[in-house]
């Protein structure tokens, strides 16, 4: 019985030296072995970045802070040392870069990834994108109404769809991250981008970002599908849509009430569904540039709502810190990254960024806990999006590159989002909407019905749009598309698919004052005017008019007695009160993407009008600001109006 006990007494005792041992040295024999914890997959999130934090050298920190543009690989000789020698981890497509079709694009993505991944650490690449309706820079992408018309929908269950539609097809591309969702909330219509913002309310716009967020990313902490989701960034921090006048990056003046209950509240929604990245606003908050505010980035964002993600700087955004841009720019990147900046968009003046911000950190001037948090949060997101185990592009997604299931949800999203604002006059017998699909003859006037790049707005294809064509209209007027115009249907085309084959349908670009005598066997005319595409700061305006020759076209027609109904594709609610009394009906369709025969499915009845105004339509600018709850609030048409059929 003795030596029984003594027997199990060692054997316990040896069963204790071995797990001393494999605890003292189990990290040694497990390197002896070639194990790497951070290229671990079951290993936690959290410990897979302190190990790979603390084996990375300063500069290779630092790359993993960088984001260039992509022309920087393809268009310069040396471009393999952007990640072989310069070691950067992100790289972005500016919105020129299209043309691609996706299989070339996941071409030059696996490449460059590959680069990557031969370095010393193998830290796989971040590629982004703006994909701000769709993924809007790539030629026969699906492509969404903008925010503003998802706004009118109020179908928080479309716009994950739509979320999600986006998602994969720019996964198809081999991109994992877009600068998506705006969640903006525009408070002045006179805002260049008042058009990337869901609505004056900060109800909608939340709303709208907990449902585009959940298509995106999938569920919380941040990616649920490593191959058919993507890291969102919700932009821009914070306060852009109340700027002085809505002009764009101006200053915004406003108290805690306005900022942390009109401007701040989609981003903590944003924070709480997970949200990997965050972009700083160019505009400033109280004359604070948002750029180098680290109350707001560092105290509120990282502190107070525990933001696990990345703060990345918008294009050239830390240069702007200065007065005039650029200035200082040493003094630019010590402000920025110590006010929380993690990942700086430079885009292609990386060479110098790194030599400065390397002297910044020698220098004591940024403290290097500031660095290990920038990259720490930055590595954080690679890890969660399954880049260290999925860091190639999936091409079998490529078959669902604008798909017809993808174009029949974005035809949806369309005729949800056209608000009926006016049918006729008082009694039922005014009313022409829905329209009669079998007349003799029908026309169809205004540039907007019959061009592609008009109806899709800024952001499409280039930075600017496009037209119907395929010429850019941004300050390039040298560059060219490639093909006439993205898949899609028109407007116009449309109509012609929808009305009874016996029925004439002619199309007048631009009527004349004998118009209405040529065509006045015409049972109606349909009207399409509106803006023309733009984006930022090109969009800001004084006056919110019809872009020309919108107003005569509606004198030629609606003015000279045809009955007409007028349909307003704008990025925003525009001066109209001079000429609704010549119009019979008048519906807004917004910048409506590819799909313009969601606008037909809503005209002749095959669907009803359910959209409400986003956006409160006022009689003219000088009622501006004018936003639900204001005290003298007597608008054209209210927010949330809108007629059904």
């Amino acid at each position: 019985m003795a030596a029984t006990i003594y027997g199990v007494r060692n054997l316990f005792l040896l069963a204790a030296i071995v797990i001393l041992f494999a605890c003292r040295y189990g990290d040694a024999t497990a390197a002896a072995r070639g194990y790497i914890k951070y290229k671990d997959p079951q290993a936690p999130v959290e410990e897979r970045v302190e190990d790979l934090l603390a084996q990375m050298t300063l500069p290779e920190k630092l790359g993993q802070m960088c984001q260039v543009d992509r022309f920087n690989y393809s268009f310069f000789p040396t471009g393999q040392e952007i990640f072989t020698k310069y070691m950067i981890g992100n790289v972005l497509s500016n919105p020129y870069d299209t043309g691609a079709s996706p299989s070339k694009r996941v071409l030059v993505a696996n490449t460059m990834q590959k680069l990557s991944l031969s370095t010393r650490l193998g830290i796989p690449l971040l590629y982004a994108i703006d994909a701000v309706h769709g993924h809007n820079t790539f030629i026969n992408a699906t492509i969404f109404p903008h925010n503003v018309g998802l706004g009118a929908t109020r179908d928080p269950q479309l716009v994950k769809k739509i979320g999600a539609i986006t998602a994969l097809e720019v996964r198809a591309t081999g991109i994992a991250q877009v600068f998506a969702p705006c969640v903006a909330v525009c408070r002045d219509p006179r805002w260049g981008r008042c058009y990337e913002s869901y609505s004056e309310d900060p109800k909608v716009v939340n709303m709208m970002t907990e449902s585009i967020m959940d298509g995106l990313q999938g569920e919380a902490p941040y990616v649920a599908d490593f191959k058919t989701k993507v890291a969102g960034c919700a932009k821009h921090f914070v306060g852009d849509g109340g700027t002085i006048d809505g002009i764009n990056e101006n200053n915004t003046v406003a108290d805690n009430a306005t900022i942390f209950g009109i401007h701040m509240p989609p981003f903590e929604i944003a924070v709480k569904k997970g949200i990997a990245s965050i972009m700083a606003s160019y505009s400033s908050l109280n004359g604070v540039k948002m750029h180098a505010n680290r109350e707001m980035i560092t105290d509120y964002l990282k502190n107070t709502l525990n933001f696990q993600g990345f703060v990345i700087s918008d294009w050239l955004g830390i240069d702007r810190i200065t007065t005039p841009a650029r200035s200082n720019y040493t003094y630019s990147i010590e402000a920025a990254i110590n006010a929380g900046i993690d990942m700086v968009m430079v885009p292609f003046e990386y060479k110098e960024f790194l030599e400065k911000l390397t002297n910044l950190v020698n220098g004591g001037y940024i403290p290097m806990s500031r660095i290990d948090d920038a990259v720490r949060r930055v590595l954080r997101v690679k890890f969660s999006l399954g880049l260290f185990e999925n860091p190639l592009a999936e091409e079998t997604l490529i078959a669902e590159f604008g798909s017809a299931a993808h174009r029949e949800v974005a035809r949806e999203a369309v005729r949800k989002s056209v608000v009926l604002l006016k049918n006729g006059g008082k009694t039922n017998d005014d009313k022409i909407v829905p329209l009669p699909k079998k007349v003799k003859k029908i026309v169809v006037a205004g540039r907007h019905a019959n061009d592609m790049g008009w109806q899709c707005g800024g952001f499409t294809l280039t930075w600017q749009g496009f037209n119907g064509t395929g010429e850019d209209i941004g300050r390039n007027k040298a560059m060219r598309l490639p093909t006439g115009k993205t898949q899609g249907t028109t407007i116009l085309e449309g109509i012609m698919k929808t009305v009874d084959p016996t029925t004439e349908v002619v199309y007048v670009e631009e009527p004349n004052q004998d118009t209405h005598k040529l065509h006045a066997d015409a049972a109606y005319t349909i009207v399409v005017v509106g803006e023309a595409p733009y984006a930022e700061s090109l969009g800001d305006s004084k006056t919110l008019q019809i872009a020309d020759p919108g107003p005569d076209t509606i004198s030629h027609t609606c003015g000279s007695g045809m009955k007409c109904l007028v349909i307003l594709v704008t990025g925003r609610p525009l001066t109209i009160e001079p000429y609704i009394d010549f119009m019979d009906a008048l519906a807004v369709a917004w910048l409506p993407g590819t799909e313009g025969q969601g606008v037909s499915d809503v005209l002749f009845g095959d669907h009803p009008f359910t959209g409400t105004l986003p956006r409160t339509w006022m009689k003219n600018v000088g009622q501006l600001p004018l936003n639900v709850g204001d005290e003298n609030y007597h608008p054209l048409f209210p927010f949330g109006f809108g007629i059904t059929t």
